[in-house]
């Protein structure tokens, strides 16, 4: 089938449903929705009749979609709620509440906001995670199942939806208002550890919860239990990797990151490690350290974590947003060549259940006093990283990639000698939205995996590939088809079983001899000089398109328009465009960085 995707953003679920609905046949156009609400309705209404949809499907709209377009076609929306539920904040006030299960409801676009016919739901279990995490995962997850269930039950031609009222079993309807700061707040006096992380994780990444800090106030991003430390309610009491530790009633919580509130008539603010944000405001505090590798220990809060079962090390790491800084690349280099050291035979880098990294840390970038030499500091630190990963010999690496990756966090795992992906991960092999060339080594690992044509066609397209879709390029090796909190057990699993196998001490001296003849034939030195000859230009040039799109990505500039790689293809109601199974419509690389909302992850 046609199908028209309208979004208010690109956003991580945006991106997962237009990959497979790829993969299953259907041609796909994207149409971002505007601010600009009289612009956006005309902007929908000539996509749809330039790409004539047979169905129109909206997995994350924050507007309502003109009455005229949703009387003349079959409009779906996704909502990340049981069916019944309605309302703008489901997650958070399912969090809030403690919900141990929850559901995603694709019912048909009407009058009144997500009270339209049902044509599909799913049901997911509630793990004790932030919002957006739980987004990019479980409701992901569920959201699929329901789509794809829903797209099928319409091409049938013969389902008929079920309406939320007057039915045989009438449902439960339940309007929740958005939630507000009021609900959010903490009482430090009085609030439990228990309490503050599930306020905290409701607000996760978005919006925050707003609080007092050091004379500023300032949105809270974030939250880790911390099972030793004890202080005056309230009070700051530790660092740790860039994190803050803060007193509750009965413990402490760690806090990774801060948000400033915004000045009435200032700029826009935007997250930061919380160290960095508090700079010059933050009173000297001990640094307490997790230990990297605690055999049969408790292990605190860290981003970053190693273990080992049998013969197989697991290197786990995960960054807020996974966006990786200057100092968090060196932090996990510094890990990576203490588990090279242990006496192990396979060693897992990743493993986590959300993100596996998206490059550069742009927003710390551009709070740097000289944003193109922290550009420049990054990019040479995760290129020191995946060098390190490119070059161990002694041992297999696999980069298991649990969640959503992009840009240099793609390249990172393809350093690997194998990459498990879960299944319903999303990667983004590309650069050129953030107006960049990219480095990482990946003019050395992308084509050696997937062949040069399909390298230029994944960097130039610039479009998201399933878990699925990447074996079949051979971009990955493996889906683990399981839910997001057991990709950790699975991982191990199947990474003890290779490690214990006979074959595996012949790949790892077949591994040698390969690296051997790759570095005679041309040194890894020379593409990482090539690719950052690029990257420096880039980085140095003021005028260069990269450092106004990374300060529209980090400040949330809503799309002015539809992006060029994202528009549907010329055509109308009665002509309709010829494309064969699987081929989207999004137009191939024109050499202009996209806006921001083609990138943006939630």
């Amino acid at each position: 089938m046609h199908i028209l995707i309208v979004a208010s953003a690109f956003n991580s679920l945006t991106q997962r449903v237009h990959a497979e609905l790829r993969d299953r046949g259907h041609a796909v156009a994207v149409e971002l929705a505007t601010p600009d609400a009289s612009a956006r309705d005309a902007s929908l209404r000539r996509a749809v009749h330039e790409f004539a949809p047979d169905l129109v499907l909206a997995p994350l709209l924050k507007t309502a979609i003109p009455r005229d377009v949703w009387a003349a076609h079959t409009c779906l929306v996704v909502h990340p709620g049981p069916p019944g539920d309605r309302g703008p904040s489901s997650l958070d006030w399912a969090i809030h509440e403690g919900a141990d299960t929850w559901g995603v409801t694709v019912l048909q676009a009407d009058e009144e906001m997500d009270a339209g016919d049902i044509w599909a739901s799913a049901t997911f279990a509630v793990p004790p995670v932030g919002k957006s995490d739980l987004y990019r995962n479980e409701v992901s997850d569920a959201a699929l199942r329901a789509v794809h269930l829903a797209v099928e039950r319409f091409a049938s031609g013969t389902y008929v939806p079920r309406p939320q009222t007057g039915g045989d079993e009438e449902l439960r309807i339940r309007t929740r208002p958005y939630f507000r700061q009021e609900h959010r707040r903490i009482d430090w006096e009085s609030d439990s550890t228990e309490t503050v992380l599930r306020k905290l994780r409701a607000a996760d990444s978005f919006p925050g919860v707003l609080d007092e800090l050091l004379g500023g106030e300032w949105f809270l991003h974030g939250g880790h239990p911390e099972h030793e430390l004890r202080g005056r309610p309230g009070e700051l009491v530790a660092v740790r990797a860039g994190a803050v530790c803060r007193a509750t009633a009965d413990g402490a919580v760690w806090i990774p990151e801060l948000r400033p509130r915004r000045t009435p008539g200032g700029p826009a603010t935007f997250k930061l490690p919380a160290v960095t944000a508090l700079a010059g405001r933050l009173p000297a505090l001990p640094e307490h350290p997790a230990p990297l590798y605690e055999e049969g220990g408790r292990h605190g809060w860290s981003d970053i974590h190693y273990r080992e079962v049998g013969q197989a090390g697991f290197l786990s790491f995960s960054f807020p947003g996974g966006a990786m800084s200057t100092t968090q690349c060196r932090r996990l280099h510094d890990a990576y060549l203490v588990a090279c050291r242990r006496p192990t035979s396979v060693l897992v880098l990743g493993g986590g259940r959300d993100f596996f990294s998206n490059g550069i840390h742009l927003n710390v970038i551009e709070a740097a006093a000289d944003p193109g030499e922290e550009s420049w500091a990054n990019i040479n630190a995760m290129d020191d990283l995946v060098e390190a990963v490119l070059t161990t010999t002694d041992r297999l690496v696999i980069s298991a990639v649990g969640g959503n990756a992009a840009a240099g966090g793609v390249m990172l795992a393809l350093a690997a000698d194998e990459i498990w992906c879960r299944s319903g991960a999303v990667l983004n092999p590309h650069y050129r939205l953030m107006g960049l060339y990219g480095s990482e080594y990946w003019t050395y690992t992308l084509p050696r995996r997937v062949g040069s044509a399909a390298a230029d066609r994944l960097t130039g397209d610039a479009l998201p590939v399933s878990a699925e879709a990447a074996v079949r390029l051979g971009l990955a090796d493996r889906t683990v088809d399981c839910a997001a909190q057991s990709f950790a057990d699975e991982i191990t699993r199947l990474a003890a079983r290779l490690a214990a196998s006979p074959a595996a001490q012949a790949r790892i001296a077949a591994k040698k001899t390969e690296r051997d003849r790759d570095e005679a034939h041309r040194p890894l030195a020379d593409y990482r000089e090539q690719e950052l000859a690029a990257m420096r230009r880039t980085f140095f040039d003021p005028r260069s398109p990269y450092h106004a799109l990374r300060r529209a990505f980090v400040h949330k500039d809503p799309p002015s328009g539809r992006p060029s790689h994202l528009a549907p293809a010329a055509g109308s109601a009665g002509e309709r465009p010829a494309f064969g199974p699987g081929v989207t419509t999004l137009a191939a690389h024109d050499g202009v960085p996209a806006p921001k909302a083609c990138y943006q992850e939630q």
